[in-house]
């Protein structure tokens, strides 16, 4: 049933050249796709917990960026199986495609006690954020759920690295497909409640997070171990350790880890700084960021293909290719982020009173804060249009270097863009003291500097010194 659905709006045709649009469309369509899917998951979690009020809306994004941001330094170092996957493809050793992800799969479960073990660093940033007690509190069971439940977040950004760094992404659409359908249901009937089953409101939502995302885990591990792709790449035969192999990906994923890392904790202190300054500028910054959330997120289906594409051309020693494929891959995201655009100019009212809370959930206060919120929240997600296109430069660009091995620039790179956007919001909010939805007009305004030293970058050619090392 899921075949049929999806086959209806993918339809995979042969590509003439390597690195045109149609190339690209091949890898990227499902990615995106399968981000969407997973923006839809998480989007539908907050819609669902914004009817019962914005304290409840609000813990949530919040305690999703801190757990995001605690999570990225491993999720981040294991996804660069993507690119090590797709360079052995390109250089035709398919036997040791699926020797990589196992090694990023024991990395994963070695990783699972060490992200325990920054709970309590959770903990202390809610401290920070002086929040109203009810929200705290909603705030804390979401992070502590998904954290508890680390192992299955782990584990699922891994599985999906081989088959994007194969180019067979369909496979991954289709388990984000199922995750997404089974995580709302879930969502539903947890959040507030069904039959014998109690309201469980925020506790049911990062419940139903896990097990969608479950879900959709077992989906890739099934297909992994099937007939077709151990015919292929050996996968029932890969389970033995590799030490070269796990100490390239550690030495060559971590500085993307660490960027990750740091990109989210600077994230998430822009949302810290946000909520500090009222509850009125944390729901229009939630309802923002939360429709940010949704434009962005399927641009990273995007970098992903463009990882894979670079890395398996560069593999196979062809820059031209690797070249034309970050380029279409641009055309793509502008297409993309223009109908974006569209709705966040012409209808950011429509976008906020999604998140209207329900009159019948919710209190009296709750929807006074709401409705002072409402214009700051219309301002900023104009302001965001300019935002959004500035994202297609920076993920297409970042995701192509990465594939071509030049890990730690764009580490070191990114790394400080964020956090001179961060501080850009400090000035504006905290030093001169403009409203919150002027303060978001420099975070947009410095952020939009970053794509010029990334195509920079690019341009003077460097990436192509990282090629596959000999012997690897």
């Amino acid at each position: 049933m899921v075949d049929a659905i999806l086959n209806r709006f993918y339809r995979p045709s042969k590509f003439k050249k390597n690195g045109d649009v149609k190339d690209v469309l091949v890898v990227a369509l499902p990615m995106l796709l399968s981000m969407s899917f997973d923006t839809i998951m998480t989007f539908i979690d907050r819609l669902f917990l914004s009817k019962l009020g914005p304290a409840e809306m609000n813990a949530a994004l919040g305690a999703g960026a801190v757990q995001l941001a605690l999570t990225t330094f491993f999720t981040g170092a294991i996804s660069y199986t993507t690119a090590m996957v797709a360079q052995r493809l390109g250089a035709r050793r398919h036997g040791d495609c699926a020797k990589v992800f196992m090694q990023a799969l024991y990395v994963s479960l070695v990783c699972v006690p060490i992200l325990y073990l920054t709970i309590p660093l959770g903990h202390f940033v809610f401290g920070l954020e002086n929040l109203p007690a009810d929200q705290l509190e909603y705030q804390k069971t979401y992070f502590n759920i998904l954290m508890f439940g680390g192992v299955i977040n782990l584990v699922r950004n891994a599985a999906p690295c081989f088959f994007s760094g194969i180019g067979e992404t369909k496979i991954v659409m289709k388990a984000a497909f199922v995750g997404m359908v089974v995580n709302v249901a879930c969502n539903f009937v947890l959040i507030y409640g069904l039959g014998p089953i109690p309201a469980m409101g925020v506790a049911g939502a990062a419940y139903g997070t896990l097990i969608g995302n479950l879900v959709s885990t077992v989906i890739l591990f099934v297909k992994f171990f099937g007939r077709d792709c151990d015919a292929r790449f050996g996968s029932r035969k890969s389970f033995a350790f590799n030490g070269p192999l796990t100490r390239e990906l550690l030495r060559k994923g971590i500085p993307s880890g660490v960027e990750m890392f740091l990109n989210m904790s600077a994230f998430q202190m822009l949302i810290l700084m946000f909520h500090a300054l009222g509850p009125e500028a944390a729901t229009a910054s939630s309802v923002m960021f939360n429709w940010d959330m949704v434009a962005y997120v399927p641009l990273m289906g995007l970098e992903i293909a463009s990882t894979s594409l670079v890395g398996r051309y560069v593999g196979a020693k062809d820059g031209a290719a690797a070249s034309r494929s970050t380029y279409s891959g641009l055309k793509l995201g502008w297409g993309y982020s223009l109908i974006m655009g569209i709705f966040f100019i012409f209808l950011p009212g429509v976008l906020t009173d999604i998140f209207k809370p329900d009159v019948a959930e919710a209190t009296a206060e709750a929807i006074a804060v709401f409705d002072a919120a409402r214009p700051m929240s219309i301002f900023m997600l104009r302001i965001a249009t300019v935002y959004i296109f500035v994202e297609v430069l920076l993920v297409v660009y970042a995701g192509a270097l990465r594939g071509a091995g030049d890990t730690v620039w764009v580490m070191f790179t990114c790394a400080i863009m964020n956090w001179c956007v961060a501080g850009a919001l400090y000035v504006a909010a905290y030093v001169f003291h403009l409203p919150a939805h002027y303060a978001w007009i420099a975070v947009v305004a410095v952020y939009g500097t970053a794509p010029i030293i990334f195509w920079m970058r690019w341009k003077s050619g460097k990436w192509r010194r990282h090629v596959l090392e000999k012997g690897n």
